[in-house]
């Protein structure tokens, strides 16, 4: 039995809606935005709305970002992307930060307007330039992709930095695989290492099981057969199922821990349950 790979990157974006709360209101804000946004973030959204909506028509960019928020996820109002889209535009075009990270994961889905690539690196560059990490991390993804702007691995690896060095656990992950690859930054396993360690403090599962595969392989750590048996587990228990499998093998052979037939049959069975779920 050998060990699956490791070394693949999260392709995937960030698509959450996160409320930054009153914290950001500047000083010129409307005089409702501050009592709408904590109303929004207690989730009393009927008194949110009475707050935020005349703010926003006003032209108060806080507003108008939760304005988006509200219709986006239906919170307080019918939900209705196309009109989400809108209020992210205005605020968007005010410079305001979310509001063009979440102008920009519309273009990506084309939820609310036609799907734009192009528009949506146009937007995820606005934000990542103000420093909002899960902008960064996206604007990685699309260079690592080549989608709405060439492909560029190296760009790439430079925006995960940027939001690597601000706790982003998925940016954290994906420079630890350039890093073990050589893509886009030169090949070095100790620095991959160290962001994978770094993701995977964070609960990362897919950080923790190319960790795992590190100190298995002795590749940028010391071979530690015990410390790959912890970090698989680790990935295991949230259902990975590359990290359930490599578990698996290593009760069957005793690397790391002892032998234990039971525990392999019970580890592969997750593995296998855990691939037709698409884990």
């Amino acid at each position: 039995m050998t060990h699956l790979p490791s070394r693949t990157p999260v392709l995937s974006r960030w698509i959450t809606a996160l409320c930054l709360g009153t914290a950001l209101l500047t000083s010129g804000a409307w005089a409702g935005t501050a009592e709408g946004v904590r109303a929004y973030d207690k989730g009393q959204f009927p008194q949110a709305l009475k707050e935020l909506q005349p703010a926003a028509q006003a032209g108060d960019a806080e507003a108008q970002f939760h304005m988006g928020l509200m219709h986006d996820f239906g919170r307080g109002v019918p939900l209705d992307h196309t009109k989400a889209a809108a209020w992210y535009r205005k605020a968007a075009e005010q410079g305001h930060a979310d509001a063009q990270y979440h102008l920009a994961v519309s273009y990506d889905d084309g939820e609310g307007v036609p799907q734009d690539y192009k528009q949506a690196v146009y937007w995820y560059t606005k934000a990542a330039n103000q420093g909002l990490a899960k902008a960064q991390y996206n604007l990685g993804v699309s260079y690592d992709k080549g989608e709405g702007v060439a492909k560029d691995h190296k760009i790439a690896a430079q925006w995960y930095r940027k939001a690597a060095d601000q706790g982003d656990s998925d940016a954290q992950y994906n420079l630890g695989v350039a890093y073990d690859e050589g893509e886009g930054v030169e090949q070095d396993h100790k620095q991959a290492v160290d962001w994978y360690r770094k993701a995977a403090a964070q609960n990362h599962a897919r950080a923790q099981f190319n960790l795992a595969v590190s100190y298995d392989d002795g590749e940028g750590v010391a071979q530690d057969k015990k410390q790959a048996v912890y970090w698989y587990t680790k990935a295991a228990e949230q259902g990975d199922s590359d990290a359930q499998q490599n578990l698996s093998i290593m009760y069957a052979k005793g690397e790391g821990v002892a032998r234990d037939a039971a525990k392999s049959r019970y580890w592969a069975r997750k593995a296998s349950e855990s691939r037709a779920r698409g884990n």
